[in-house]
């Protein structure tokens, strides 16, 4: 029942996509394509596209201000702010965006930024780890990415990655759910078609956080696994889990060469 629900829609959807995404294929996007490669700003509405690229209409950019905020807020037993280790951010976050997730040898997995965040508030703060989809965890990772923005994601798969990259490649190719449906099923087999009002995009995790317009307000990469999972009814895994790790190390590395967008606008 699931997967003759699937074909069905597809069907129709890529069949009335068909121009639209032949004319965005011929279009020059810029950096936002390398190769076959394309950002989901490509994908998007002019108007959307017009939302992300302007800083003062970009509502994202709240969450930019807040970061940089608590940038160089003391919070914790040892009476640090992170400004107080890493000093200014555009200078020692400049790489952050482009090349994580990362190996952490204390932990034997790799983690992403996220999770770094909230490791160095316990360990080298003495504070609190912020929850997973809060204003404060969204606005940091935001700030530290967007000071990457602009630049090319290039993570790179060391050994110590490669069994995790690996897990997360079996993750997006694995059909799930009561739809009997992988990531791939619809950002590889019919990106660029359109599922009821909504184009199909590649994937590709280059703009997260993203502020999302059906969301209205910011929300995080793995907030969108989870929303995906739910989609083709398979149950979801906890943010921050080892799956979606592995999956976003798996994305991110397939999104080498396009840009980092933090904070991107999408649909």
């Amino acid at each position: 029942m699931g997967r003759k629900f699937w074909i069905t829609v597809t069907a129709v959807g890529f069949g009335l996509s068909a121009a639209t995404s032949a004319l965005a294929d011929e279009m020059d996007w810029g950096s936002y394509q390398v190769g076959e490669k394309r950002s989901g700003y490509t994908f998007a509405k002019p108007e959307t596209r017009a939302i992300q690229d302007d800083e003062f209409e970009n509502p994202a950019f709240l969450w930019v201000d807040y970061g940089e905020e608590l940038w160089d807020t003391v919070d914790g037993t040892e009476g640090k702010a992170c400004a107080s280790c890493h000093e200014s951010a555009s200078q020692s976050m400049a790489a952050v965006g482009t090349s994580y997730p990362v190996f952490a040898p204390e932990l034997g997995k790799p983690i992403n930024v996220e999770q770094r965040i909230n490791q160095c508030r316990t360990e080298r703060m003495g504070a609190e780890p912020w929850k997973w989809e809060s204003r404060e965890l969204l606005a940091m990772t935001i700030y530290v990415k967007n000071q990457s923005q602009g630049e090319p994601v290039n993570v790179v798969l060391s050994d110590e990655l490669m069994p995790f990259y690996e897990k997360g490649e079996e993750f997006y190719n694995q059909r799930r759910g009561q739809l009997d449906m992988a990531c791939s099923n619809c950002h590889v087999d019919f990106a660029g078609g359109q599922l009821r009002a909504n184009i199909l995009t590649q994937g590709q995790p280059n703009g997260f956080p993203t502020y999302r317009l059906k969301w209205q307000k910011v929300g995080s990469l793995h907030r969108r696994f989870r929303g995906c999972n739910k989609q083709v009814r398979a149950k979801p895994y906890a943010n921050g889990s080892d799956e979606y790790v592995n999956l976003e190390l798996f994305l991110t590395h397939r999104a080498n060469g396009l840009p980092v967008e933090t904070p991107s606008v999408r649909n």
